[in-house]
């Protein structure tokens, strides 16, 4: 079992920027992934990487923008969501995903066996 505790969300004007964090209680994962999911709205794929960080994807609404990324040590994996130039309509619950069977990245949030439990995040205009 691998728990997932997320930080660094808030309230931010539009144009201004965000770090998200993401601890993995074990050093297991494979691949790790940003969902976000909006009043009304399915949830859905932000950024994704693989264990190695050598690999990421990202929603086309937020490329150029937000930059994944990750950070292992011996006991643990972090990965990190930089978001910058956001906009209102970034304003979401953000929610960090993993699974450790899988070595591609994966869009679909059925992919993913681990969550977070959210972290809210507001572009005011």
């Amino acid at each position: 079992q691998v728990e997932l505790v997320e930080s660094g969300g808030g309230l931010v004007q539009t144009g201004g920027s965000l770090k998200l964090s993401c601890v993995a209680s074990a050093r297991t994962t494979s691949i790790m992934g940003w969902f976000r999911q909006a009043p009304g709205k399915e949830r859905e794929f932000v950024a994704g990487i693989t264990w190695s960080g050598g690999r990421t994807s990202y929603a086309d609404s937020v490329k150029g923008r937000f930059t994944i990324t990750i950070v292992r040590d011996n006991k643990k994996d972090t990965v990190y969501l930089q978001m910058n130039s956001l906009k209102p309509e970034d304003t979401a619950v953000y929610y960090c995903a993993a699974d450790a069977t899988r070595w591609a990245i994966s869009t679909s949030q059925y992919s993913y066996a681990y969550w977070g439990q959210g972290t809210q995040v507001t572009v005011s205009s």
